[in-house]
């Protein structure tokens, strides 16, 4: 199994090489870690060993998994040194300059050679790799060198390779950590169960990230004036199948009893332009870039054309409709419901343990169409039911509080 995994580690690499030809995403990831060891030889080789805590995200959406934990080692000591990685280029082209952490590299891909290098030169006082980080050949280093290893913010499913009737070799990954903080309590029955019982319940770690934003959140003088009398449905992270949707909606029920903020996943001009022009013509479209000079409260639908507002601009919503479960995946449903917005979104949200709660509680729910967007929206302009809904959604934050303190804690005694 050990020869399978190698070789389909190189096979990886190969397929990325020849995939960097036409796929721009492909060649970042190459051409991000050209040279990589002689940077890191540059950097590291002066300090003295063990000195930098290295924490691994696969991309942006674990790294927000893992922020909360970088700003309380940071607040707790500043000194501290942070090695922060990534192995896709989705989150380090968009992380690669975050102030609180001291270094920012892509990950060199898992091989013994290249993990080794890897370790040898940074010498981490501690690793913590995020969610779904199991990588063999560098838990297996840094098991030999008796480098504390945690994972954060962990799922397990029975369907992972760990846990099939030939996984007992990929189990051997998942008993090298010396602890594992996971999400829920399926995901604890089943590692004990495997035999797997360094582990603990922590929940997730970007609970207490948007607790501190909610208790933080900006002002945007446009939004206010956008907002007028009228309640807001904020439309984060929005892909195509999820604008067909609230176009659909709009061209049915003119005038709006409601506005609507749509923040795109996407926000190349391309696509701005493909929205706007699925709106029905009756309704006053306004993007954010353009708002200065006009007059937002008379518009009905507000695009925002930029990066850094959306998790601020829930305050200003009643609800949320959260893009991305009909395709590749939910995007944050967390951001929302710490300003108690109960959520809207599509059928692919089983993966994620937030939503699967708020479905189950009714502070979120799934739709398959726009037929279902149409029945859950008019059920949540009724007083008591949504009241009820954003009660949940609050509870669910409420309720899973307090993830970065334990295992801040945890690292503290490993320290001692």
């Amino acid at each position: 199994m050990k020869w399978i995994y190698r070789i389909g580690i190189l096979g990886y690499g190969i397929a990325i090489w020849i995939a960097a030809r036409f796929n721009p995403k492909a060649r970042l990831w190459l051409e991000g870690r050209r040279g990589l060891f002689a940077k890191l030889r540059a950097i590291f080789e002066p300090l003295p060993p063990r000195s930098v805590i290295w924490i691994h995200a696969a991309s942006l959406g674990e790294f927000e998994q893992g922020r909360p934990l970088i700003e309380a080692i940071k607040q707790q000591r500043p000194n501290q040194k942070i090695l922060l990685t990534f192995f896709s280029p989705s989150g380090y082209e968009i992380r690669k300059n975050y102030p609180l952490a001291d270094y920012v590299f892509y990950l060199p891909l898992d091989t013994p050679s290249r993990a080794s290098q890897f370790i040898n030169i940074t010498q981490p006082s501690a690793a913590i790799f995020i969610k779904y980080e199991f990588w063999n050949e560098y838990t297996r280093i840094l098991k030999a060198r008796n480098i504390p290893l945690l994972s954060i913010s962990a799922l397990f499913r029975p369907s992972q390779v760990f846990f099939r009737g030939y996984g007992g070799w990929y189990r051997q990954i998942l008993e090298r950590f010396d602890h594992i903080f996971v999400q829920n309590e399926a995901s604890l029955k089943l590692l004990k169960a495997n035999g797997i019982t360094r582990t603990s319940i922590a929940g997730d770690t970007r609970v207490d990230r948007v607790w501190d934003i909610q208790n933080r959140v900006k002002v945007f003088p446009i939004i206010n004036a956008f907002k007028t009398h009228k309640p807001i449905l904020i439309a984060g992270s929005t892909w195509q199948a999820d604008e067909a949707i609230l176009a659909k909606y709009c061209a049915t029920h003119y005038p709006l009893s409601f506005k609507i903020i749509i923040a795109p996943h996407d926000i190349q001009e391309a696509h701005i332009q493909e929205i706007i022009n699925a709106l029905p013509n009756s309704l006053s479209v306004v993007r954010y870039s353009n708002a200065k000079g006009l007059n937002p409260s008379a518009a009905d639908i507000l695009i925002i054309d930029n990066i850094g507002m959306l998790s601020s601009l829930y305050s200003y919503g009643k609800w949320a409709y959260i893009g991305g479960a009909f395709g590749k995946g939910l995007h944050n449903t967390l951001e929302p419901i710490a300003f108690g917005l109960p959520v809207i979104f599509g059928a692919k949200y089983q993966k994620f343990e937030e939503a699967r709660w708020l479905v189950a509680h009714q502070g979120g729910f799934s739709i398959n169409d726009a037929n279902e967007f149409e029945q859950i929206i008019q059920r949540l302009q009724e007083n008591d039911f949504y009241k009820n809904a954003s009660a949940q959604a609050k509870r669910y934050i409420q309720d899973n509080r307090g993830a970065t303190q334990q295992i801040m804690t945890f690292l503290t005694d490993k320290r001692r």
